[in-house]
């Protein structure tokens, strides 16, 4: 199954990262891509966690969004769909929404990476704290909406960002726990295409096509496979 992966990267790399375990917090628009990436690319475990359920709204965009799984849990779902990839790997989801509170009930010392790919500022710094403490290497996703340019996509040092909304916010709250650094981040130097849109309820939600998302997943993904198996 990983033969083309083994003739790229070579035997020892492709034993290491069969060895390997991964948590990866939210798969909808750039989790999901992370999870697939990281079981196509022949790691070992791979656990998932989302409280959320599959909305048709999602479908433009979510790997695992599907007409059929609409009311579904994403975690599950995504899961499922890694068994299926590989039926060797061990492939774990909680349905649940982490918190600072019960993020130290998930084991994460037992991980080799942690992949913070949720949308909740408190939840973001929860998750990166956490790995820090445990001294588990972590990657973030910072805002992937309102955004049309896959290509724009970076990875820096949280300290070093720029333009995106979200990342300021995540900045400002890990500066209120000490953490001012060696953050690596992935986000975007795009200045956003639209503000949003608004519902009937006056809640505005970022709009969203699935190339940076999807590309951001990709670049996680393969940021965390190089570092794990020690490649440039």
């Amino acid at each position: 199954m990983y033969t083309r992966t083994e003739a790229l990267i070579g035997n020892f790399a492709m034993n290491l990262i069969r060895d390997k375990k991964v948590f990866v917090f939210g798969v909808g628009g750039v989790g999901g891509y992370v999870a697939e990436a990281l079981i196509r690319s022949g790691v070992g475990t791979v656990a998932v966690a989302d409280f959320d359920t599959v909305e048709e709204s999602n479908i433009n965009r979510q790997i695992i969004a599907l007409k059929e799984n609409v009311g579904k849990n994403k975690a599950e779902l995504m899961a499922a769909r890694m068994v299926k990839i590989n039926e060797n790997a061990v492939c774990k989801y909680f349905d649940e929404k982490v918190d600072e509170v019960n993020i130290k009930y998930l084991s994460l010392d037992k991980y080799d990476y942690v992949i913070d790919a949720v949308d909740d500022v408190k939840a973001k710094v929860a998750i990166i704290k956490t790995a820090r403490e445990k001294g588990i290497p972590v990657i973030s996703c910072m805002g992937t909406g309102n955004k049309l340019h896959p290509e724009k996509l970076k990875v820096a040092d949280i300290k070093k960002t720029t333009t995106c909304p979200l990342a300021k916010a995540v900045r400002k709250a890990l500066r209120q726990e000490g953490i001012t650094e060696n953050v690596k981040v992935v986000y975007s130097t795009e200045e956003p295409v639209t503000a949003g849109t608004e519902d009937e309820d006056g809640k505005v939600s970022p709009a969203s096509a699935v190339f940076v998302p999807a590309a951001a997943g990709i670049l996680i993904a393969a940021e965390v496979f190089r570092d794990m198996a020690y490649l440039e």
